[in-house]
């Protein structure tokens, strides 16, 4: 799927009445099959602009395309059609406490499903070795018949990683997968994603504070600071003076052992992988 936002703005779905945009007329078009890390400090934007991508917040001024068309102008049941093609998996995925890991990670498909299997799925798990091997590329397949609430926070958020890896969506948005994960689990639930997306020709949108894995994993690096788009760049181009004056008075963000030169991020140190498209 193809997105082009342009001159969109729009404020976070848990912000007050009044309060400042969080994203500031921002324009931004991503290509049908296309691999994008977005980048920046705490506050930059980043979630806010994933949920106009989503359909799940509407701008207050410009307009976000997906395929060609204007959600918000859609008929109800088409506007529906169109959110089921793609699939938004926050930082803290939704997942009820006393549901099985199996039919957690099945909800996945579950805009792909009739009523009827949907509500059968929910007591009697038709798809049990597609979940299985969901959970297996984020190493907890172990897991596949525990309750969530008996999971911690990183089993948790590979949960709802493998729940994208179901979903039969074209676009994928995923927001901080790597949050609660040691470095060796972010290293494989980056190579998951990418290589699930690239498999599937979908297109894969993460915003990510872990920038040595987005420069490592991810052909194309949008950085945005103050709700607005700092750089557009391939990753082999962002150098240590972009990510400095990105993070500024934000160094303690950025993440990654012996990154630090003369007390900024040196992108130099990184070894880039850039993928074909």
């Amino acid at each position: 799927m193809q997105i082009e936002v342009r001159d969109a703005t729009g404020r976070h779905l848990a912000a007050k009445p009044g309060a400042a945009p969080a994203v500031r007329a921002l324009s931004l078009n991503v290509c049908a099959g296309e691999q994008v890390a977005i980048i920046g400090p705490s506050g930059a934007g980043k979630t806010t602009l994933l949920h106009l991508m989503a359909c799940a917040l509407k701008p207050s001024a410009g307009s976000v395309l997906i395929d060609g068309q204007n959600p918000w102008q859609l008929p109800r049941s088409a506007l529906k059609n169109l959110r089921g093609a793609l699939f938004l998996a926050p930082q803290v995925p939704p997942l009820p406490p006393r549901q099985r890991v199996v039919t957690a990670v099945l909800a996945g498909r579950l805009a792909h499903e009739s009523l009827w299997s949907s509500l059968r799925s929910l007591f009697y798990p038709v798809d049990i070795a597609r979940a299985e091997r969901a959970l297996a590329g984020f190493d907890v397949s172990d897991k596949l018949f525990d309750r969530v609430d008996r999971l911690s926070g990183g089993e948790r958020q590979r949960v709802g990683l493998a729940r994208a890896l179901v979903s039969e969506a074209s676009l994928l948005l995923v927001d901080e997968p790597l949050s609660a994960l040691d470095p060796a689990r972010s290293q494989l639930a980056i190579q998951t994603l990418t290589q699930a997306a690239r498999e599937r020709g979908a297109t894969l949108v993460a915003t990510l504070h872990h920038v040595e894995m987005a420069l490592a994993h991810f052909p194309r690096i949008v950085g945005m600071r103050a709700g607005a788009l700092a750089f557009d760049l391939p990753a082999s181009e962002v150098t240590q003076g972009h990510l400095q004056a990105l993070y500024a008075q934000h160094l303690h963000e950025l993440t990654g052992p012996a990154l630090v030169e003369d007390g900024f991020y040196s992108a130099a140190s990184i070894p880039v992988v850039m993928q074909c498209r």
